[in-house]
């Protein structure tokens, strides 16, 4: 396949998620700090669960594996991806008195974002490896990590299961570096689990800065693309994106080409949130076959979507919208001061 990801077509699932399950409190009153903001919607969030109900909004056939607390809010969550589609059969109902992982957002400005989380005694870090339900990953053709669920026992033992059974299994691996800092206890440990897992995975998807943060093991002051990505085609991968922000991301690939793809204008309402649909709209590429570029190219277009709205989870679109966005903004319709 010319973009270098090799699928199982004879899977009978097409994407499996592993890891974060929260909610977001989006701040409805727009250009204003936290302290003045009064109301918020609450949206289920988490970075694998948005890819993952992107992929299904997408039209692919998916699963989640992850924990949720045994409140009102787990309840809201599993039943949220039940509405969308998605085989919850994975996600096991903690018994110990943890609680939903929240995160509040604040939305000064269409630039100025931030999010205030609470990660205390949260049920989706206590996902155990028994948990891991090897049926789930053996039927899937691609399973996506996040290092978030890296940071704390016993939801690391359960990652690296999910990825011993990807393994045995033949299903591609994605990762999805979403580094938080503030759920980690050193930068040596995150550096030293982030790693690992870096080792095993097909396709590495992160920021410049989250491969700048893995790299505190290694020999690359200069902050070079290039060097970043060919450590990991000396392990497992074949696809390393590494996002520059602004100035868009590249694609490197184990024959040594990079790919770029064109971005598009959006009328921004938030930052957070274009990271998960972009991930969701390029692996959702690669599993149609198509080119690097064009995986990448949709993945941008759903993102620019995202960001246009209030919600992450609710506003992952549906394919016909991002090629219907894509066109528009290809024929003038759509530029950054009108949506």
């Amino acid at each position: 396949m010319s973009n270098a990801a090799r699928f199982d077509a004879a899977k009978t699932l097409d994407f499996v998620a592993v890891g974060r399950l929260c909610i977001d409190l989006n701040a409805n009153e727009i250009n204003r700090p936290m302290e003045e903001t009064v109301t918020f919607t609450k949206y289920v969030g988490g970075s694998p669960a948005n890819i993952c109900i992107g992929m299904s909004r997408l039209g692919l056939k998916t699963a989640f594996i992850g924990k949720v607390a045994n409140d009102q809010m787990g309840r809201f969550i599993t039943g949220y991806l039940n509405k969308e589609g998605i085989d919850a059969s994975g996600v096991t109902v903690d018994q110990s008195g943890a609680v939903t992982g929240l995160a509040f957002t604040e939305i000064k400005s269409p630039t100025d974002c931030s999010i205030l989380m609470y990660r205390d005694n949260v049920a989706d870090l206590l996902l155990e490896a028994g948990e891991v339900r090897e049926e789930l990953i053996a039927a899937t053709k691609l399973l996506l990590i996040s290092g978030t669920a890296l940071a704390q026992s016993p939801s690391r033992e359960a990652v690296f299961q999910a990825l011993d059974y990807a393994k045995k299994h033949g299903a591609v691996i994605a990762f999805d570096l979403d580094y938080r800092p503030y759920t980690w206890t050193s930068d040596e440990e995150t550096a030293v689990y982030y790693n690992l897992a870096a080792e095993k995975c097909d396709i590495i998807i992160g920021t410049r800065e989250e491969f700048d943060m893995m790299e505190r093991l290694g020999n690359n002051p200069g902050r070079d693309d290039h060097i970043t990505a060919a450590k990991w085609f000396d392990h497992s991968a074949d696809i390393v994106i590494i996002k520059h922000g602004k100035d868009g991301s590249i694609a490197y690939t184990k024959d040594g080409a990079s790919h770029r793809a064109r971005s598009f204008p959006a009328k921004v309402v938030k930052t957070f949130g274009a990271g998960d649909s972009y991930a969701a709209g390029f692996l959702y590429g690669l599993m149609q076959g198509w080119e690097i570029s064009a995986s990448m190219e949709f993945g941008s277009a759903a993102a620019c979507i995202v960001i246009s709205s209030h919600s992450c989870s609710d506003a992952m679109p549906k394919a016909p919208q991002v090629h219907e966005y894509i066109e528009r903004c290809l024929a003038g319709e759509i530029t950054a001061a009108s949506n």
